[in-house]
């Protein structure tokens, strides 16, 4: 990222400071009294060249000098980066509303349907009905346990492709996007024929991708232009219309089916959506477009989530044994001789929910959450004024390894948890991977339940071991930019059947 800065501002750093000196002329150089401490600010780019590569740690690194509540200046967008579970539940459980805005990120607008989707769309009428469609029809205890049987399947597919490969390696990482990706395909589209020359799997990593990009103008007003030069714009409007087009061809096979008149299979997130779009008792009206929005939402949370999560818990599983062996131990006592773990089995993998926990603690999936936007401004402390338009970071990571609430942040411990009840659904603010208040990802329930799935078959039914000639101390730890953080290096372990 800090490369691809150097090599703009290079290019364009002239007109920048034509326009820098054109809206700070006569205005005073530094922060305006009131905000936050924050680091000190370079003409024209402000801190852009302090994120660094992993935001999430530069900003944890710069909190610690300049405070849990720090100012920036990102280009000509004012920023506050809050670092500890105090500052969050104060603004959380004081401010909320004030601060459940969304920036209106470039690459964002163009593939989420002009801001269509819940994560995505403006604080407003049309959100909070995303929002409860969302929360009463798609994500009901008894929505998500009408998939068990889709979960069961695809953990099963998963576990099958697995044994495959013994005595070679396997490439977990894949495996896990892989089962994550065809479950949420399934409960979404069904069991319809989705076939196309581009695979969904390619569209869907190719727009993560793009999304995920360093975009100028997210940072500099009024320079959407260089995009049209950069090849941003090009790449947008690929990845969007391939996107379209499947979502298209998806909701035309719906309203096509033949199988729906006769009520012979089971209603998918499609049918729900559509269904709900003829409802004449709806406030807003649910257009195709808001469809495709709350479909991609869908995917993202469901498929991405997910799987980064099984990829970090059985990483830090391999770095260490003893916390591995006592999981297995669990799994399979609980298991008893069965051929695999099943849902009902799960209320009773206590240690294996605080691994999970633990590597919510360790690896939040959005280290940073989706970034947000003041409303309106807003007075922290008595002290603090936060202007309105002014971006919002909440760093989960740092909050996570905050030595005040945790002891030995930096381990994996999952016995932390045996006697501490600290939830990861927003009621706690030390561990927030879905974040809190009215922006919280409204998504848990529908990932939770197979990762659960996933890890514990996946330890109940093989012995795990590292490739030839590897330690544990050789397991890479980089994390890769995204939107989701996964390992930069995929994990390949070796998986011996034992049942």
């Amino acid at each position: 990222m800090a490369s691809q800065i150097l090599t703009l501002l290079i290019i364009i750093f002239p007109l920048l400071a034509i326009i820098f000196n054109t809206l700070t002329k006569n205005k005073p150089n530094g922060p305006r009294p009131g905000l936050p401490p924050g680091p000190k600010r370079l003409p024209v780019i402000g801190n852009l060249h302090q994120l660094g590569k992993l935001p999430h740690r530069s900003l944890r690194a710069l909190s610690e000098e300049f405070g849990d509540l720090m100012s920036l200046q990102l280009g000509s967008v004012p920023a506050i980066v809050v670092s500890s579970p105090d500052r969050a539940a104060d603004i959380f459980l004081n401010h909320d509303a004030a601060f459940s805005g969304r920036p209106r990120l470039y690459a964002f607008e163009k593939i989420t349907y002009g801001l269509s989707a819940v994560t995505t769309a403006p604080y407003g009428r049309t959100w909070r009905e995303l929002r409860k469609i969302m929360v009463q029809e798609l994500m009901t205890p008894k929505q998500v346990q009408s998939f068990r049987h889709v979960r069961a399947r695809e953990v099963s597919a998963m576990i099958e492709r697995v044994k495959s490969k013994f005595p070679g390696p396997v490439d977990l990482s894949f495996q896990a996007f892989s089962m994550a990706n065809s479950f949420v395909s399934r409960v979404a589209f069904g069991e319809i024929d989705i076939s196309d020359n581009r695979g969904f799997r390619e569209i869907f990593l190719d727009v993560q991708h793009t999304a995920a990009e360093f975009n100028i103008s997210d940072y500099f007003s009024g320079l959407g232009w260089i995009n049209r030069f950069n090849g941003t714009d090009k790449r947008l409007e690929k990845n969007f219309q391939d996107l379209d087009k499947f979502f298209d061809k998806v909701i035309e096979q719906h309203v096509n089916d033949p199988r729906k008149a006769k009520l012979d299979r089971e209603e998918d997130i499609v049918d729900v959506l559509l269904r709900v779009q003829k409802d004449p008792n709806q406030t807003i009206a649910l257009t195709d477009k808001l469809v495709k929005g709350v479909l991609l939402d869908t995917f993202v949370a469901g498929t991405d989530t997910s799987a980064t999560t099984i990829e970090w818990a059985m990483t830090e599983l391999m770095r260490n044994p003893t916390a591995k062996e006592k999981a297995q131990q669990e799994v399979r006592k609980v298991g008893q001789g069965k051929c695999k773990i099943d849902e009902d089995d799960l209320p009773h993998l206590t240690y294996l929910k605080q691994v999970i926990k633990e590597s919510f603690r360790l690896h939040p999936p959005a280290p940073l959450l989706v970034p947000r936007e003041t409303l309106e401004k807003c007075i922290i402390d008595n002290k603090y004024e936060i202007p309105a338009k002014t971006r919002v970071f909440f760093n989960a990571s740092a909050m996570s390894r905050d030595s005040r609430y945790w002891e030995n942040p930096d381990e994996f411990i999952p016995e932390r948890f045996m006697n501490r009840q600290v939830d990861y659904r927003g009621k706690h603010f030390e561990l927030l991977p879905f974040g809190a208040g009215r922006r919280q990802c409204p998504g848990i329930n529908f990932s939770i339940p197979l990762v659960e799935l996933a890890l514990a078959n996946l330890l109940y039914r093989f012995d795990w071991e590292l490739p030839p000639g590897m330690s544990r101390d050789d397991i890479d730890l980089e994390e890769a930019i995204g939107i989701t953080m996964h390992k930069k290096i995929p994990l390949v372990l070796v998986a011996s059947p034992v049942n």
